[in-house]
């Protein structure tokens, strides 16, 4: 019996014609919602449009690579990506016990925003966060003020993994500014945790 063996190609030998993927711990999937486009509140949930899942490295650039960048998404606009499954809500129970990490951008920052964004997806899928089982999702917000990176978390009464979490988009965001934590069940406007 003779044993064929096929060669190994990866995306960086053939685009084209690549034989080998690179999986992720965890499949995300992309979701996109236009405020503007809303007519009430009640709505939100039909505006919110699952693009597309990813399980691979070479599936993640495939898509990162073809839509929009995030300077580019209208104002009042969002890019979200959660873990399969778990939908960009605070009332998907993967949400409802935790909360969200977030950083605002000024305007004036240009297009520099997308390597920031960047940045977090791939901390995101590559699961660079110590407590990274406790993220659920990242959010990219277009603003008329402003552009805003967020990371959601599954449960905000753990203290440590929260700031864990916090500290290490701290340092993939590259920012000195104080980073605050809310918890989706709290209306208040005080931050439960500052990193």
């Amino acid at each position: 019996m003779t044993e064929t063996t096929q060669e190994v190609k990866t995306v960086l030998n053939d685009a084209a014609d690549y034989n080998v993927m690179h999986g992720l711990n965890s499949e995300w999937t992309l979701w996109f919602d236009n405020p503007s486009r809303r007519t009430s509140a009640s709505n939100w949930t039909a505006n919110l449009k699952e693009i597309v899942t990813i399980g691979t490295v070479e599936e993640f650039w495939g898509v990162y690579n073809n839509v929009a960048i995030a300077f580019d998404i209208p104002n009042g606009a969002n890019f979200h990506l959660f873990r399969k499954g778990i939908r960009p809500m605070w009332e998907d129970p993967a949400n409802a016990n935790g909360g969200k990490w977030g950083y605002q951008f000024q305007r004036s920052i240009g297009e520099k925003v997308n390597e920031h964004w960047l940045h977090t997806l791939l901390a995101c899928i590559g699961e660079t966060f110590d407590s990274s089982p406790d993220v659920c999702g990242a959010v990219f917000s277009n603003r008329k003020s402003c552009f805003r990176v967020a990371i959601w978390t599954r449960n905000a009464a753990d203290k440590e993994a929260c700031e864990d979490i916090g500290r290490h988009l701290k340092s993939v965001l590259g920012v000195n500014q104080p980073l605050e934590y809310f918890p989706h069940s709290e209306s208040t406007k005080n931050a439960m945790y500052v990193v």
